[in-house]
């Protein structure tokens, strides 16, 4: 692999179009696009497991404006990444994940204005998205109580969420698990 990393990372040779489909010639998308296409062509050499990280979600104040510039760098990138990879028949055998750290409160934290206002780290709720590598498209799985303070309907324990992602990958999670003061880990 070492041999190849500059043929890799190097993006010289993309399309025009691809660079368009990436946002890689605008501002506010050149960034992050430029990581999504570092990962797609990362997984066209067979890398296994790539992680792309995209910064600015973790607004504890102005949420309206944060969030939004958060996804002003995002969307556009990851759209392309997403039909990048099915463009070229990748998408099937490759697993997408977005998270974040956890879930946020439905209320909101410091000084609240009508236009100023954050919210707090939240372990019981959280949003995920899963695409390609086997997972069966437009499913929406779980909801909250009015508020989004707690999981109601198909609640999904964080240890099924990552046995559902190991077996996506193709590993079981029971091979990974060592007994320990008697109890599985």
């Amino acid at each position: 692999m070492q041999t190849e990393i500059p043929e890799v990372v190097s993006i010289d040779q993309e399309t025009a179009a691809t660079r368009h489909l990436y946002g890689i010639d605008e501002k506010p998308t050149r960034a992050f696009g430029k990581r999504c296409l570092l990962a797609r062509r990362l997984v066209e050499q067979g890398v296994r497991f790539v992680q792309v990280w995209a910064g600015g979600w973790d607004s504890h104040d102005d949420v309206h404006e944060g969030h939004r510039n958060a996804a002003r760098h995002v969307d556009r990138p990851i759209a392309g990444l997403l039909t990048d990879l099915k463009q070229r028949g990748l998408l099937q055998d490759t697993l997408v994940v977005w998270g974040g750290e956890f879930g946020r409160t439905a209320y909101s934290q410091g000084d609240i204005s009508k236009t100023n206002f954050g919210r707090d780290h939240h372990p019981r709720c959280y949003s995920m998205w899963f695409a390609g590598g086997g997972v069966k498209p437009g499913l929406t799985l779980g909801g909250s109580d009015d508020f989004g303070f707690n999981a109601t309907v198909d609640k999904v324990h964080v240890h099924d969420l990552h046995a559902t992602i190991l077996h996506l990958l193709g590993l079981d999670h029971e091979q990974l698990t060592y007994r320990y003061a008697g109890r599985d880990f």
